[in-house]
């Protein structure tokens, strides 16, 4: 070969099993752009310019931008779904540790500023321990007792091959930093649902920091239905191949609140499989809610499978629905990568045929929404929980058209 043709060869660089940054993501991810720290200065304030704050009601949280003394008026207790107590439950740990005890701090790191806050003004944690199989739902529920702004630390953890429920129900009255960490070991089934049922003046702003081991299933279930402003961020990684992860949502937004779901997941072991299905409803003037999907699939990951979807439902003028997937693939070699949101009302022909086969109006509603959510709310499969929240979701509906007969009443 002559010198010239060396001269003009060209030569591609190969990809670094063991840097996932490195060609061909010569560059960080776009959509995993934030540092991870647990310090707050790595973090810049939030403004509407960021990224990841640009549809967040920022004068209505800029209580959790700063360090802050918690008010350790939240109360956390655990037991059994049907309230028996875990003292007698083999396989089962619940306990106070410190901030800085294993294994709270373990799960990956804050990735925006929110996070870190809530960490540096922590002083506590709340470790669940899961070493046995457990045939009942393990039940941890936390209790607002008013608006001082006050700061928790949850971590969860299963064992390899441990098949278990476990639910976190939030009520009460409140203004809470939450830091959740959840940490599934091999071969492991899981199902963990957050339920956030906050009275209508409450804040929450949490972040939950997900691993999901070699070979295990997670189905991770956030319902939100209560509060003035709800933003809950969602980091996940794979500690092995054939990992499973199953990301459900289910949200109502009543008039004013404000809603906001992100999930990230990172696809940096090969073979893994994920879906992320989010579904909400919006009822009343200036109910907003704000749903953002990142999927990352990384040189490391050949044959992954990922999708992601978000469906909004808006029941009544005046709501707004934003709705963001984004997917980065830094691979080639995938079974497939996909996603689809969409906002929408009522479908007319539906409703009407609902009512030409006799049923009234405000039934034939209720049946569109059920139905628009009955197939998210079985799947989180946990009867008492399917039960409750087909109750709340009727409620809801009930009492938005009182509302909205009060309303032409006043009008008239």
């Amino acid at each position: 070969m002559s010198d010239y043709a060396q001269q003009q060869e060209v030569t591609l660089p190969t990809a670094d099993p063991n840097d996932p940054y490195a060609f061909p993501a010569s560059m960080p991810s776009s959509v995993d752009k934030e540092p991870r720290s647990f310090d707050p200065d790595a973090f810049a304030m939030p403004t509407p310019k960021i990224d990841d704050w640009r549809y967040t009601p920022l004068d209505r949280v800029s209580e959790f931008f700063n360090v802050f003394t918690p008010s350790n008026a939240t109360s956390v207790a655990a037991s059994l779904i049907d309230g028996t107590s875990l003292d007698s439950i083999e396989g089962v740990s619940f306990r106070e540790i410190a901030k800085t005890q294993a294994p709270a701090g373990t799960v990956l790191k804050p990735s925006d500023r929110a996070a870190a806050v809530q960490w540096a003004s922590t002083q506590k944690a709340y470790a669940l321990e899961i070493t046995q199989s457990q045939d009942t739902p393990v039940l941890v529920t936390v209790k607002g007792s008013g608006l001082d702004l006050d700061a928790i630390e949850l971590v969860f953890t299963a064992a390899a091959d441990v098949h278990a429920d476990i639910v976190l129900e939030h009520a009460g009255q409140t203004r809470l930093a939450e830091g959740v960490e959840i940490s599934t070991g091999k071969n492991s089934e899981v199902s963990f649902t957050s339920v956030q049922e906050w009275t209508p003046d409450s804040k929450h702003v949490g972040s939950h920091r997900i691993h999901v081991g070699e070979g295990a299933h997670l189905r991770h279930s956030v319902v939100s239905l209560g509060g003035d402003v709800i933003r809950i961020r969602m980091d996940q990684d794979f500690g092995g191949p054939e990992g499973d992860l199953n990301m459900l949502g289910i949200y109502f937004v009543d008039p004013g609140q404000h809603m906001e779901h992100r999930t990230m997941v990172v696809h940096n072991y090969p073979e893994c499989r994920s879906r992320v299905v989010y579904k909400g409803a919006l009822d009343g003037k200036k109910a907003h809610s704000t749903w953002v999907g990142n999927a990352l699939i990384q040189p490391t990951a050949p044959n992954t499978d990922s999708y992601e979807l978000n469906r909004n439902l808006v029941l009544t003028p005046g709501a707004i629905a934003d709705s963001e997937p984004n997917l980065e693939i830094e691979n080639g070699n995938i079974i497939g990568a996909g996603h689809a949101s969409s906002v929408g009302r009522f479908d007319d022909e539906e409703l009407f045929y609902l009512q030409s086969r006799g049923i009234p109006e405000t039934e034939a509603r209720k049946l569109v929404v059920r139905g628009f959510f009955g197939e998210l709310v079985e799947e989180i499969g946990i009867p008492e929980i399917s039960k409750h929240l087909m109750g709340v979701i009727d409620r809801r509906l009930a009492r938005g058209e009182s509302d909205d007969m009060k309303q032409v009443l006043e009008e008239n």
